[in-house]
């Protein structure tokens, strides 16, 4: 059979009307680019943030309709919220009836607005950094890990859609179920609910998707997963400050964020990068790292300052926030990640575990102390 093409995909979603009937959807600009990965067709519709409850049965019938594509396997159709999308008509007040409820809804029964948090998730903290190599990931994970042992219901989002690290750390293979062909239900391993791109798409396969793309299956990934009763949900965030970060500030009401670097000078350069980005957007920084922050050499037990050390504690002093902990480079922190087997749940009673233990009640000591947030608006001066 032959392979599914983009123009195939586009000449189909021609057919369906746009907003108000006014052109189709593909020659009013509003379809995303296409992206087809084993079969499976993955696009979004950018329509104005007021109407999005309101267009979901377009998002539906273009979902439809891709469908019908002979050698389609799946279809992941999501809607962007974008106030200037194509030639989309100006917004109008939405019907008073809802759109579809969550599977796991918010007590109370209160309707969430386009910037609300996740239905059924406390708290949602960001581990971030301002370059790669530093051990976000394994970071992140082992944080997440370390939450739960001390008690709480986590959940664990792999962020980088770019490069997703999640399911090798956790060791988890594999492609989620749905549930009711919408909400996605989550993957599990020790105990932890995860979501990320690597569950959807192969390991090799190259993301290539622009910022409305990656803006829209980061949310898909958020809101469309049923994360069922969360105390908090980890986002394990791409490195960097570029369109995830910027959207997850601006949709998402984060509790704060835990900031990720290695000892050295030229890792803290790029850290105050992301505590910057973090502090222009009102998210509160809930700590800094010191990952790498010495080697413990695993026959003499004898350590070593290979990168430096005690430069991220230094940093956290000069700039006001709490430093959270130094994790030492270890073969055994190195070969558990490697193998999916996270230390913290690999050795609970070593001492690598001790320390991330000890940096998630620290994390957590202050998120329980702080009242939720609503997300905040972002001016570009």
């Amino acid at each position: 059979m032959a392979e599914v093409t983009k123009e195939q995909v586009l000449e189909t979603l021609s057919k369906v009307r746009g907003p108000d009937l006014e052109g189709d959807i593909v020659s009013l600009g509003i379809v995303s680019d296409v992206f087809i990965s084993d079969a499976k067709v993955y696009f979004s519709v950018s329509v104005p943030a007021e109407r999005a409850k309101e267009l979901e049965p377009l998002r539906a019938a273009a979902e439809k309709i891709v469908k019908t594509i002979p050698g389609v396997k799946g279809v992941l159709a999501t809607l962007t919220a974008d106030r200037k999308a194509g030639s989309a008509p100006s917004p109008r007040p939405a019907p008073s009836a809802p759109a579809g409820g969550h599977a796991h809804p918010p007590a109370g029964g209160a309707p969430r607005s386009a910037k609300s948090g996740v239905p059924g998730v406390g708290a949602i903290i960001a581990v971030a950094s301002g370059k790669g190599g530093v051990g976000k990931s394994t970071t992140a994970v082992n944080l997440a890990l370390g939450l739960q042992a001390n008690g709480l219901r986590v959940g664990l989002l792999d962020a980088d859609i770019y490069g997703p690290s999640v399911p090798r750390l956790l060791k988890i293979s594999g492609r989620p179920e749905q549930i009711d062909g919408k909400y996605i239900k989550p993957m599990e391993n020790y105990g932890l609910k995860a979501m990320s791109m690597g569950f959807l798409v192969d390991e090799e396969t190259a993301m290539i998707w622009r910022g409305p793309m990656v803006q829209s299956a980061l949310l898909q990934m958020l809101r469309e997963v049923a994360w069922g009763d969360l105390d908090v949900l980890v986002v394990d965030m791409p490195p960097g400050t570029g369109d995830v970060q910027l959207t997850m500030a601006q949709q998402v009401p984060l509790a704060g964020a835990v900031i990720v670097s290695t000892p050295q000078d030229l890792a803290l350069i790029d850290a105050r990068k992301a505590v910057n980005m973090f502090r222009k957007v009102e998210i509160p920084l809930l700590g800094i790292v010191e990952n790498m922050s010495y080697f413990l050499a695993p026959d003499t037990g004898n350590r070593y300052d290979i990168f430096g050390h005690g430069g991220a504690k230094a940093e956290a002093d000069r700039i006001g926030v709490p430093f959270l902990g130094e994790v030492p480079l270890t073969m055994e922190i190195r070969e558990r990640s490697d193998a999916g087997t996270p230390v913290v749940v690999a050795v609970p009673d070593g001492p690598s575990a001790a320390i991330y233990r000890d940096i998630a009640a620290a994390v957590w000591a202050q998120v329980s102390g702080r009242p939720q947030r609503k997300a905040p608006s972002i001016v570009f001066e």
